[in-house]
């Protein structure tokens, strides 16, 4: 197995108000039923698995802090009669078991790595599983505010780098035919290139005029409901909108199997976008030419690509 790169620090480890920003992970996966899943969860990391209120089981009290597992469809309800378990055995064909941790320090990244290892010579399968498997990972990054100042440069930095980081990640066939990471619409990046944003309330009107989805690689909804519920509710339907001052970063495939692969490298992948927001000189660089591109008749974005992946270079 290639060795796996360190856990990388975010260029701005505390909160605004001092404390260490943790991180939410969720993993989907295939192969293993979600109580077998749980049941190499609690050897791992101890704890006890309980049945949850709403779906699936929760190990609690574990190293890792409680952690939800559970087949990730609403559609299915709990497996109470056969007709529903019938549904349940056909729907692993094509619906993830999910991991959720709750809020750890980076850090920890590290041993949810280790346990996908177990998870795999168990059985564990990952988005290569087949053109359905379309598997990801999501992290979910405590902001260090609901400023704007800490939250449009990020959404910036990753809004006009996103096509050079798709480049590099090759996202899995199984997840780009699927509508669930779409890339960001030009005319999000239009406004946010020439737009004066003055608020977070002008911020959170211009994506929900442009992006209005949870179905992009940085999903931003979550967020903006923590901050406006009403503003975001006015225009979207909030039942599947977990308010959380989080960003919401699901566009890294689930290679579990893959040696060149890790939580890590993904991990440090959104760390390098945090890192580009923290480089106003090349935020504003990538703006002009982000207006550049659009202005020139003779563009596509594959141009876009080519010239974002020569300014920023590797992410990780």
């Amino acid at each position: 197995m290639t060795e796996r790169p360190e856990i990388a620090s975010l260029p701005r480890p505390d909160t605004a108000e001092g404390k260490p920003r943790h991180v939410g992970v969720e993993i989907e996966l295939g192969g293993l039923p979600e109580t077998r899943v749980a049941e190499l969860a609690r050897d791992a990391f101890g704890g006890e698995i309980e049945r949850g209120e709403e779906k699936g089981l929760v190990l609690t009290g574990s190293r890792l802090g409680d952690m939800e597992i559970y087949l990730d469809s609403a559609l299915l309800g709990h497996a109470d009669t056969r007709f529903q378990e019938g549904l349940h055995e056909m729907a692993r064909t094509v619906v993830p078991v999910e991991i959720v941790t709750g809020p750890i320090l980076p850090d920890r990244i590290a041993d949810l790595d280790t346990f996908l290892d177990t998870l795999h010579a168990a059985g564990a399968s990952g988005t290569s599983g087949g053109i359905t498997a379309g598997y990801g990972v999501h992290f979910n990054p405590e902001v260090v505010s609901t400023r704007l100042d800490d939250v449009l440069p990020v959404l910036k930095a990753f809004a006009f780098a996103e096509d050079a980081l798709r480049q590099e990640m090759g996202i899995d066939l199984s997840r780009r035919v699927l509508p669930f990471v779409d890339p960001y619409p030009r005319r999000l990046l239009d406004g946010l290139a020439r737009a004066p944003i003055p608020d977070m309330a002008a911020l959170i009107d211009l994506y929900l005029d442009r992006a209005p989805s949870r179905n992009h690689g940085l999903d931003m909804l979550c967020l903006f409901a923590h901050v406006d519920r009403d503003r975001v509710g006015a225009k979207m339907d909030l039942a599947s909108v977990s308010a959380r001052p989080t960003f919401h970063y699901r566009l890294p495939d689930c290679r579990i199997g893959d040696p060149n692969w890790s939580l890590a490298l993904e991990w440090n992948r959104w760390v390098a976008i945090e890192r580009l927001s923290e480089d106003h000189g090349f935020l504003s660089e990538i703006e002009r030419a982000w207006q550049a591109h659009r202005d020139a008749l003779t563009t596509v974005r594959g141009d876009w690509t080519k010239l974002t992946s020569e300014r920023v270079g590797r992410f990780a």
